[in-house]
């Protein structure tokens, strides 16, 4: 086993989503709601879902390859893989074990990690521990949903929000003062009722509106809105306090892209300009855990971080579970 290394860095980040969109005004043909209704109280104009027979695990290969030829790296390389997902392809075997198989990472251990929104800290959290201790050299990090899979699209409150896509990063030890400066995981299981996917055998319409059975995601907005303001706000100040920084030394906060509003408020309570906040939420909706990690590369490909940069990422999701990462970019 080798020496702890001083930080853990991103030395890449890819993407994944489908091609096909979703807008606010297709789905006021399938369900009773409007454009105007859902960008007032979401910030959602559109979002992507995934083909007939495109598979969590396809979207998660793509993004892992992309993140692959960012870094110079071929998959052989890789020697942990860690998939954070809420809609996995099966039970088993993981949907790590699938994308390792798709990219050709033989020599990798590979396992899924589940904590809804959550999913990318968390398994970005677990996956730097490994590191830090030596076990392994370098990590890849995916979080991939194929929510519409478990969407009831009678249910406006619910089947407006999500969309599908995946994102990924590759981790490796850094030098220098770049990397990832604290980390903070945190669970309020009395709350989860709040948001679960139902396991009753309800009939849910398609989006061709055929009756169909599945599991479908339940979800108390209101209730968990404040919950979530509140626990997103106290994650960042905490990981700041850890890092030895103060709020007003974040460059860029890249929050998971749950509800526009949700992002205005945790900016407010926190004192910090929107302008320092990115967001793209009006393009995807949620994309559970995938959310965050799309984000991250979008504002490292439009500039909004850039070198020496301080990063927060923050996420919030059913369990009740919520994370937060300092990060120099």
């Amino acid at each position: 086993m080798t020496n702890s290394p001083s930080h853990i860095g991103i030395i890449s980040l890819g993407h994944y989503v489908p091609k096909r969109v979703l807008t606010n005004r297709d789905l006021e043909k399938l369900v009773e709601t409007s454009d105007e209704w859902i960008v007032t109280r979401t910030g959602i104009n559109e979002r992507h879902v995934a083909a007939k027979g495109e598979r969590t695990c396809d979207m998660a290969s793509l993004a892992a390859q992309e993140a692959l030829a960012k870094a110079g790296m071929t998959a052989d390389q890789i020697e942990l893989i860690i998939v954070a997902t809420a809609t996995p392809d099966h039970n088993f075997p993981s949907t790590a074990c699938l994308v390792q198989k798709a990219i050709g990472a033989s020599k990798a251990a590979a396992f899924d990690l589940s904590a809804a929104c959550s999913g990318f800290l968390f398994a970005f959290t677990t996956a730097e521990q490994f590191l830090k201790t030596g076990l392994y050299k370098n990590a890849l990090v995916i979080a991939a949903e194929k929510m519409t899979r478990i969407l009831d699209w009678n249910d406006r409150s619910t089947c407006v929000l999500f969309g599908d896509g995946a994102g990924a990063c590759i981790l490796a030890p850094v030098k220098g003062k770049s990397g990832i400066l604290s980390d903070y995981l945190h669970a309020k299981g009395e709350f989860a009722d709040m948001m679960y996917v139902s396991t009753y055998r309800k009939k849910p319409c398609d989006q061709a509106n055929t009756l169909i059975q599945a599991p479908h995601i339940i979800m108390h907005g209101q209730e968990l809105f404040k919950i979530a303001v509140n626990s997103m706000a106290e994650a960042i100040e905490i990981a700041a306090q850890k890092a030895g920084i103060k709020l007003s030394d974040i460059d860029c906060i890249v929050p998971h892209q749950a509800n526009d509003r949700i992002i205005s408020a945790i900016a407010k309570k926190l004192d910090v300009p929107k302008e320092k906040v990115f967001i793209n939420i009006q393009k995807y909706g949620n994309m559970s855990a995938a959310s965050i990690a799309v984000a991250l590369y979008e504002a490292v490909e439009e500039g909004r971080i850039k070198k020496g940069d301080t990063v927060a990422l923050v996420t919030f999701g059913a369990g009740l579970v919520v994370a937060a990462n300092i990060v120099k970019w």
